[in-house]
């Protein structure tokens, strides 16, 4: 997921290794932790990779100087392949995932929007048809916890169902700007 978001980021605005986990930090607080000990491996990582450049570099304040980076070619194609991606996972780490690429909608073609909301919705319906089979427990506790989760899903399934009818089919920056720099 660290991936998929970095290089996203990076494909709309080149940035430095402090600005991207901030910019991570901003919208990835409520999917996943983000630390500096992931982030530079993860940049060191990607470059050597060919999925980011280095574009500039800024001399720090009052430390060393900082890379700027940006998103190469062979990344976008990379991170197009992340969004399409539905890997087994955990129903948490599906839930995380979804909201990363929701960030993202709008970088994408509308047929993709369509397509990853169609995918997430019926995993949700599958989801809830298997919770609300379940025999609630006996514990007050426990079942209050069960009927939340399938509140949620409730929710979360009238609301993607909501994002299908009202979806815009606007033009993907990405694909007409930033797809022909490289």
């Amino acid at each position: 997921m660290l991936e998929l978001s970095a290089l996203g980021l990076l494909q709309r605005s080149p940035l430095h290794g402090y600005r991207l986990k901030q910019q991570l930090e901003l919208f990835m607080s409520n999917c996943i932790s983000v630390n500096y000990g992931a982030i530079y491996p993860l940049l060191k990582r990607l470059q050597a990779q060919d999925l980011i450049a280095t574009l500039a570099e800024e001399s720090g304040d009052s430390g060393p100087s900082r890379k700027i980076y940006t998103v190469t070619a062979k990344g976008r194609e990379r991170w197009r392949q992340k969004m399409l991606d539905h890997p087994h996972e955990s129903w948490v780490n599906s839930r995380s995932r979804f909201a990363i690429k929701f960030f993202f909608f709008s970088d994408i073609e509308p047929e993709l929007r369509v397509k990853l909301l169609e995918k997430r919705l019926t995993v949700c319906r599958g989801r809830q048809e298997s919770v609300a089979a379940q025999l609630l427990p006996e514990d007050p506790y426990q079942k209050e916890a069960w009927l939340r989760h399938l509140a949620i899903l409730t929710d979360e399934i009238e609301w993607l169902e909501a994002q299908l009818r009202n979806l815009s089919f606007v033009p993907c920056p990405l694909s007409s700007v930033q797809m022909t720099k490289d």
